[in-house]
């Protein structure tokens, strides 16, 4: 934490609120960015992030809150610093290139504060970063949708910004483009001094990019933290859920325990009586041979997925109710569909949260 008084390095958000008329689409937002890190701004759509986004771009008015960089405070409800003050560079899903301007033009179109050879040299060097030197005297109409994304992010690597702000920058991309480019872009921002906010709805797209993962649910940010804290210690049942498939098993809270068709699993801070859900990842579901404690299961399914398989179980319970469970195996050590298995859950992988209402 930052001692009170001290300059906060990077992007700082503090109690940011915004409403369009009797709507709330912001909530007592914080966060804080620090030089060289990246942090993703992970959530549905309609939660907020965008509207987050342009108001630290300076293109919405700040309605409650501050915004500050290297702590200079760039917007609050009484004052702003035009956009174009701000030493940011945004990065939208749309490249935004200049139809009549070669790459290299557009590369150099945000330098006027340098001389023609400082221009030119400084473009050729964040084009040769990105693989598209050879590009610079074509024009973007001749460019793939991923070569244009290259010369975006040149382009907006090129001003050398303190900021920078990415909204959903691969959404336009085939799965093999965005691959490539999510590896590109991180290399460039690890290389830039900046501070870099991304927005995107793709969990694993957060966990790749971000050093740090802010996750947000109307309006508000629920949890914030390295991508394998939220992975592995979810602050709820949203947060669970948001980063992989999940098996939710219904119970009720007895003794601090919550007994499942899978055995006891612990509920430290749960009241006794609460209706809950377990949630079990399919990775934390093994199957193990019968007997030695494991429950007995048949496999309703079995599908290779490349690298891993994922299994469809139906286990017998005591009631004569089914409880179903998907199962995450390795390459094509899967067992055949109809066939018995025994399996068992790890009960410190699971978590357990109270029922939610609109579940």
């Amino acid at each position: 934490m930052t001692e009170a008084g001290a300059v906060q390095d990077g992007l700082e958000v503090k109690g940011v609120g915004h409403a369009f008329g009797d709507r709330r689409v912001l909530e007592d937002v914080s966060l804080q960015v620090g030089t060289r890190e990246i942090l993703c701004l992970l959530g549905p759509s309609g939660c907020g992030k965008t509207t987050l986004l342009r108001l630290i771009a300076g293109l919405e008015d700040l309605q409650q809150g501050s915004i500050l960089v290297d702590g200079e405070t760039l917007a609050d409800p009484s004052f702003s610093i035009p956009p174009e003050r701000r030493s940011m560079c945004l990065l939208f899903q749309d490249f935004a290139l200049f139809p009549h301007l070669t790459v290299l033009e557009n590369v150099t179109f945000g330098l006027s504060h340098l001389t023609e050879d400082e221009r030119q040299k400084r473009a050729r060097e964040v084009l040769d970063q990105v693989g598209m030197l050879g590009y610079a005297e074509s024009y973007p109409h001749v460019l793939s949708g991923g070569e244009q994304q290259r010369i975006a992010l040149a382009r907006a690597r090129a001003p050398r910004p303190r900021l920078f702000l990415l909204d959903e920058p691969f959404s336009n991309l085939d799965v093999r483009l965005r691959s490539q480019l999510r590896d590109l872009v991180l290399h460039v921002l690890k290389q830039s001094a900046a501070s870099t906010l991304i927005v995107t709805h793709d969990p694993e797209e957060a966990m790749f990019l971000g050093d740090r993962i802010a996750v947000m649910r109307d309006g508000r940010i629920v949890q914030q933290g390295a991508p394998e804290e939220l992975y592995k210690a979810p602050a709820d049942a949203f947060v669970a859920g948001l980063f992989s498939e999940v098996n939710r098993i219904p119970g009720v809270v007895a003794e601090g325990q919550v007994e499942t068709g899978m055995g006891r699993v612990m509920a430290p801070g749960i009241a006794n009586g609460t209706a809950v859900e377990v949630f079990v990842r399919p990775e934390s579901v093994f199957i193990v041979a019968e007997g030695e404690g494991a429950r007995t299961a048949k496999v309703l399914t079995s599908r290779m997925l490349g690298q891993s398989s994922l299994v469809h179980l139906a286990v017998p319970g005591e009631d004569g109710q089914e409880l179903h469970l998907h199962v995450r195996v390795q390459g094509g050590d899967r067992p055949g569909e109809n066939s018995v298995v025994g399996v068992r859950i790890d009960p410190p992988r699971a978590f357990v949260f109270p029922l939610e209402e609109d579940d």
